[in-house]
């Protein structure tokens, strides 16, 4: 009876016919960084539900500046308008800022929030590239989200979005009118202000009113908000 040879292990040439080396550490191979514009971590979102509302954090690309102005602001509250309900998304406030926007929003569930805000965002990154005339990305890199869990967090989150710019003035030194209401936010429809509220915009509304208990009364148990206070950094 004929012996079966044992098979041997061959073993793959480390180097291609023109001599390079295959395989291994070498200069050039690996995932390529995307440098600046990758400031969002890949990790895995929070949980959403429709209990709990977001605080969102849109980032803009480098070289995207200039939205605090009435024309920029004119395309980004139709964009705002145009995908404020949709998916089981909605947009409650949001305040726009030289680098970032923050929105406050409910969406019934992950899927909601990610096809609510992948459509608002396609939106944005449209509309800005054609009133600035040029091509490329808009938004930087993944948006930022922070589920809100307590009225003292929400509170908290709707006094950093409505006065972010404040906040800014005074990082620099300003100091802005007690009455002055940033006029490239949502803060003209906001009902929750201490001293009552700035007339009412007569544009179509950029939002949708609030369902969730946290937004809607909840929030309301830590004081209402004083227009000229100073909001903390958005973890405290």
């Amino acid at each position: 009876m004929a012996r079966t040879r044992k098979p041997a292990q061959l073993e793959l040439p480390r180097r291609a016919r023109d001599g390079t080396r295959r395989g291994g550490a070498r200069e050039g191979a690996g995932r390529k960084s995307k440098g600046d514009m990758a400031r969002m971590r890949h990790v895995v979102r929070p949980k959403v539900g429709r209990h709990h509302p977001v605080h969102v954090t849109l980032r803009l690309a480098p070289g995207v500046h200039g939205l605090r102005n009435r024309h920029a602001w004119a395309i980004l509250r139709r964009c705002f308008h145009g995908g404020r309900d949709r998916f089981g998304f909605r947009l409650n406030h949001f305040s726009i800022q030289h680098t970032h926007i923050h929105m406050i929003a409910e969406a019934d569930d992950a899927r909601a929030l990610a096809r609510g805000m992948q459509g608002l965002c396609i939106r944005i990154a449209y509309h800005v590239n054609k009133h600035l005339e040029r091509s490329g990305k808009v938004l930087a890199d993944r948006y930022h989200v922070h589920v809100l869990k307590t009225p003292r967090e929400t509170r908290h989150a709707l006094a950093y979005c409505l006065l972010n710019a404040r906040r800014h003035a005074a990082q620099e030194g300003l100091m802005l009118p007690r009455d002055w209401y940033d006029p490239y936010s949502s803060a003209g429809y906001f009902d929750g202000w201490a001293d009552g509220m700035p007339p009412p915009p007569e544009e179509l509304a950029p939002i949708v009113p609030a369902r969730t208990w946290l937004l809607t009364t909840g929030w309301r148990r830590h004081r209402l908000i004083i227009p000229w206070e100073v909001p903390a950094s958005a973890r405290e």
